[in-house]
């Protein structure tokens, strides 16, 4: 007998025909001896809904009731899951954040979970109920209510799997595990059978959708083994697990694009102590992430900032940054929207020299222009024009060999 955390996303649980065929698949793990716990996000869709209301409202919703009136997809789902296995005969209950005991700061929209008491789920557990958890949620000392950003599901997943010590965490999802790339702009993706939590987690914050990146982290910290698998269909999925040797065989193993990317250029910053401080304070305080920065050679005692952010977040950044570049006398803000981010990912570039020097020449033969550049010890990340995403994506998971084998051949081969 094993205790299994199961997450289904938003597609799984999309319609009714498909709650009920996730009770199917619940009520089989059940039989075979299982412990199960069940996290579900809410219907797919529905989160876009709730958020169209709300703009349709304001402009710009107060977070503490975005977050109250998000929340309110995965009861729908957890509660009609729970009918589906009751009518099999099944105890099932359904639980929200709240109820299960998952703690998290104040910054609503975007929670960190601070603790997880899962307290109720394992007095559920001992009298034989199947827990269908509500994911995406928790609450606040202040005992108000907040989500954990977009694919926030995954994360309570992995972090009650945490909790209770589960022996494995499966996040069902539309499709069959992580491949090399997108397979919807890359044809010749392939699946990857087992991939390290480090190169995941650059994945997930890289673009690649599968998991949530959080998720990953959380995993890494308390070695969780996550399997990604399909709610669609039956056979192996990937496994992310801790780093072996096989891994560091291949130098890349998966290639990102990220359109989701906005880059804002201050234009004649005074080039002095404490000006950066000053620029990106008030946006880390509006839990913004900013990921690439350059700053220009100063020329005259001025120089150039630009950064990139989320596209999403352009609304929320912009007239911090305005407002700070007029206390620093700065000539101009300007902001590019048309913009992409295309990545190379793999724990065998700490071994491999010429990955860098291979992109940026593949990019070149495309006559793709990088704009940014930004680097660690397994991932190249460069910033293009948005209309180049596609053919940078495929030209580089073709020039680095992951169209011909899977990661598995191109390791024992």
């Amino acid at each position: 007998m094993a205790l299994i955390v199961q997450k289904y996303g938003g597609t799984s649980v999309g319609t009714i025909e498909r709650i009920c065929h996730v009770g199917d698949r619940i009520e089989g793990a059940h039989k075979e001896g299982h412990c199960v716990v069940v996290v579900l996000s809410a219907m797919s869709g529905e989160t876009d809904r709730l958020l169209r209301l709300a703009h349709e409202i304001t402009p710009l919703p107060d977070d503490r009731e975005l977050d109250m009136l998000l929340s309110t997809g995965e009861r729908v789902t957890i509660a009609l899951l729970a009918m589906a296995l009751r009518a099999r005969g099944l105890n099932a209950q359904s639980f929200t954040g709240r109820q299960v005991g998952i703690m998290t700061d104040s910054s609503h929209t975007k929670a960190r979970i601070t603790r997880v008491s899962a307290e109720r789920i394992r007095a559920a557990l001992l009298n034989g109920i199947i827990p269908v958890v509500a994911g995406f949620q928790g609450i606040n000392e202040q005992s108000d209510v907040t989500t954990l950003g977009r694919g926030g599901s995954d994360l309570t997943a992995v972090a009650l799997a945490a909790a209770l010590k589960a022996d494995r965490c499966i996040i069902f999802t539309d499709v069959d595990g992580v491949y090399t790339s997108d397979p919807n702009i890359v044809p010749a993706a392939r699946r990857i059978d087992k991939i390290s939590y480090e190169e995941m987690l650059e994945m997930a914050s890289l673009g690649a959708k599968v998991l949530q990146s959080r998720s990953v982290e959380f995993a890494a910290k308390f070695n969780v083994p996550v399997e990604v698998n399909s709610s669609f269909k039956e056979g192996k999925g990937t496994l992310v697990t801790r780093e072996d040797e096989d891994m560091e065989a291949v130098a890349v193993s998966g290639v990102t694009g990220d359109r989701n990317q906005a880059k804002i250029t201050i234009v004649g910053v005074p080039d002095k102590p404490g000006i950066a401080s000053k620029l990106f304070g008030p946006v880390a305080k509006a839990s913004i992430n900013v990921d690439m920065i350059i700053q220009n050679m100063s020329q005259s005692g001025m120089t150039d900032i630009s950064f990139t952010i989320p596209r999403v977040d352009i609304k929320k950044t912009l007239p911090l940054i305005q407002d700070v570049a007029k206390e620093i006398d700065a000539k101009s803000v300007a902001v590019t929207e048309a913009i992409a981010k295309v990545s190379l990912v793999g724990v065998g570039m700490r071994s491999h020299s010429g990955v860098a020097a291979k992109m940026f020449e593949v990019l070149a033969q495309e006559g793709v222009n990088i704009l940014m550049i930004s680097t660690s010890e397994i991932k190249i990340s460069c910033v293009i024009e948005e209309k180049y995403v596609e053919l940078a994506m495929r030209s580089l998971h073709s020039a680095f060999g992951l169209d011909q084998l899977s990661a598995k051949d191109r390791i024992t081969k």
